[in-house]
C-alpha cells in the first residue's frame, strides 16, 4: 500500500510511518509531497493519507485531548493493549502537540531529534530509514521501562 503525507517529516510523520511498517502494513511505501498535494496523490494512487488536513489518519480529539496522528493509527488499528506502544505514544504526544511539551520527559529530547535530523538529511526517505533505528530503540526502552514499572509496583503491592 502506499501511504502519503506531507514532506519533509518530523516527530509524528517519522513516528507514524515507523508504526505502519512495523505494525500495520510491512511492505508499506511511503510518499512525500507538498502539503497541498496530499490528498489528490493518495487519490490518484489509491493510497492512503495521513498527518495532513482531511487525510484519511490525522490529529484528533478524543475525549476532548488533541491525540496526534501516531495516537489516531493506534486506535484505528486496535493496537492499544501494547503498553510499550503506549508509553511510546505518550513521549510522541509530547514531541508532537506543542501545548503538552511537558506532559512526558522524553518528549523534548524526541522533538530536538526530529528537529535536528531535519538539519543533517535532506532526503525525507533517508531521513525515515535512518530515524526508524530511533524508534526501534525508543521502543526497546518503552518496553523495559513498562517491564520496570509493572514490577516495581508488584513489589510494593500497589496497582500500576
Amino acid at each position: 500500500m502506499n501511504w502519503i503525507t506531507r514532506e519533509r517529516p518530523k516527530t509524528d510523520r517519522i513516528a507514524s510511518p515507523w508504526l505502519i511498517r512495523r505494525f500495520i502494513d510491512p511492505e508499506a511505501q511511503f510518499r512525500f509531497v507538498p502539503k497541498d498535494q496530499v490528498i489528490s496523490v493518495a487519490e490518484q494512487t489509491g493510497g492512503r493519507s495521513f498527518d495532513a488536513e482531511g487525510a484519511d489518519f490525522m490529529h484528533s480529539v478524543r475525549n476532548g485531548v488533541e491525540r496526534c496522528t501516531f495516537e489516531t493509527l493506534i486506535d484505528q488499528f486496535g493496537l492499544g493493549g501494547d503498553e510499550a506502544l503506549a508509553r511510546l505514544a505518550r513521549i510522541v504526544h509530547a514531541a508532537d502537540v506543542s501545548s503538552d511539551l511537558d506532559s512526558d520527559p522524553a518528549g523534548a529530547g524526541l522533538l530536538a531529534i526530529g528537529v535536528g535530523g531535519l538539519a543533517v538529511e535532506t532526503d525525507d526517505h533517508q531521513l525515515l530509514d535512518r530515524a526508524s533505528f530511533v524508534y526501534d530503540a525508543l521502543y526497546a526502552w518503552c518496553q523495559l521501562d513498562v517491564r520496570q514499572n509493572v514490577n516495581d509496583a508488584s513489589r510494593l503491592g500497589t496497582p500500576h
